[in-house]
């Protein structure tokens, strides 16, 4: 009987320990999945401030050497929430600091990045190498750029080759630094060039990953597409392109414990898809609480997003007028953009019971717009996968989404042909504008008048399955496929 694969899930962050997007709650969930299907699954992370108090840590340790700039560090063994095993890595002049993972206090990036980075993806590619550990990957897996470096590592360093996978959450974030780093890294020179880890004269980590991983991995099967050409490629569709052979869009899964609306504590009165006439009370007790008009008969749309332009939110403000016009209303949840937020406030002055806005993030709030709303708007410019739009389809609020990524890949439009099937649970648009947008918004309202159709798009909606295990075993076939067959 074979041992199971070992598989190292290195991260800059893990839900709920560090968060700042979506890599934190694919952390937070997919190797606990993968864990369940039978593979070996560990973490490493930074030991940020305050994060070993929230683990279960031991008292062993593995010391790890220094190289180049790079310090020694110990790596202390903890388990993770989710009851998942791994390391920390312990390294405080690095990582003890206020602020959060990859900024001040004051929000600017720290200087060292590279450096603290640098270490974490030495550490992954480290533990996939023969140290006379207890425990070798057979497979590292990293995620962005913060881990981007370890599978140049895994390729460049030491006797043997341990196989890799990297996983893009948003290749707008690609970590470049100065080309000193290369040196300072313990890279050999010989890897800063096009064909390797350089990227217009600078050191870029995620094109190091996706450079020397054997498989590329991204959030949804759209966006592996959109990020092999402009403008979704953000300056490397030309090697994602080349290495279309070894990428893979997988699309993300959802906490569906956290997010179901028969148990949820956040809301007012659970319901199901048997029981959708229950919804009404979130409605009720949403528009209360936000300071809208009580009015069942308002078509109530939600929004629970980074106020941002990639977010589209300039686009919901240029039509929340229009909305407002109508027997509308509109209420939004976020932060971001001060000159966004700032818009956002003046549309809720002008439009007193209408529109309403809350600046910051609020997790129980978040809940109560996904249960409260009729439909749920996410115009996202780009969007590797997004889970609003799976949480909406879970909670029975059809989404009006912006046909790009994860959302085009998790939202069947609303048609003739869609209805008839029984597979509509939203609907989509195609051109990022304003205008179009509208028109999405304006076809739901006219659907959601239609008590007996709007029914039917909520079933289908809350019967699909964005749970994590689909995921996890597309995953497992990717490693299954860069480890090669086990030995006998």
């Amino acid at each position: 009987m074979s041992s199971p694969l070992r598989v190292l899930y290195a991260t800059s962050e893990y839900a709920p320990l560090v968060k700042t997007g979506g890599l934190g709650d694919v952390a937070g969930a997919l190797p606990a999945a993968l864990r369940d299907l039978g593979i070996d699954c560990r973490v490493v992370m930074p030991a940020y401030r305050g994060v070993k108090q929230r683990v279960d840590t031991h008292a062993t340790s593995i010391a790890v050497e220094p190289l180049a700039r790079m310090p020694a560090t110990q790596l202390v063994e903890a388990v993770f929430p989710g009851a998942v095993p791994g390391w920390l890595v312990d390294s405080p002049m690095l990582y003890d600091r206020e602020g959060g993972p990859y900024v001040s206090a004051s929000g600017r990036d720290w200087d060292d990045n590279a450096l603290r980075f640098g270490l974490l993806s030495r550490v992954a590619a480290w533990l996939g190498q023969r140290h006379g550990t207890p425990w070798r990957a057979d497979v590292v897996h990293v995620n962005d750029w913060q881990t981007g470096l370890a599978p140049a590592y895994c390729a460049l360093r030491g006797t043997e080759r341990t196989p890799s996978v990297i996983t893009v959450h948003n290749l707008a974030f690609q970590g470049v630094f100065g080309a000193q780093w290369v040196e300072d890294l313990g890279l050999p020179a010989s890897s800063f060039t096009v064909e390797g880890v350089e990227y217009y004269g600078q050191l870029s980590f995620l094109k190091a990953g996706l450079y020397y991983a054997d498989a590329i991995t991204t959030v949804s099967p759209t966006y592996a597409e959109e990020i092999q050409r402009e403008p979704g490629g953000m300056g490397l569709q030309g090697l994602l392109a080349h290495r279309r052979g070894a990428l893979t869009g997988i699309l993300n899964g959802i906490d569906t414990v956290a997010w179901d609306p028969r148990t949820d504590r956040h809301i007012v009165r659970p319901y199901d898809a048997a029981h959708l006439d229950a919804k009404a009370a979130s409605k009720r007790a949403l528009q209360a609480e936000v300071g809208l008009t009580l009015d069942d008969g308002a078509f109530l749309l939600g929004v629970v997003a980074r106020l941002t332009a990639q977010k589209g939110i300039d686009l919901v403000a240029d039509v929340a007028p229009s909305i407002s016009q109508s027997r509308s209303q509109l209420v939004m949840l976020g932060t971001g953009d001060p000159a966004l937020e700032q818009r956002v406030r003046d549309l809720q002055q002008r439009h007193p019971g209408r529109i309403a806005a809350i600046i910051g993030f609020d997790e129980r709030m978040a809940h109560r717009i996904e249960a409260g709303a009729d439909a749920f708007l996410m115009p996202s410019r780009f969007e590797p996968s997004g889970l609003n739009q799976m949480y909406s389809q879970r909670y029975g609020t059809p989404p009006i989404v912006h046909a790009t990524g994860g959302l085009a890949d998790s939202v069947v439009d609303c048609t003739a042909a869609t209805l008839a099937a029984g597979t509509a649970t939203g609907f989509t648009f195609r051109e990022p504008s304003a205008a179009a947008l509208l028109a999405a918004i304006e076809r739901a309202r006219t659907t959601w008048a239609d008590a007996s159709t709007w029914r039917r798009i909520q079933r289908n909606g809350m019967a699909r399955d964005f749970g994590w295990r689909r995921a996890a075993g597309a995953y497992a076939d990717v490693y299954r496929r860069v480890a090669g067959p086990a030995p006998a």
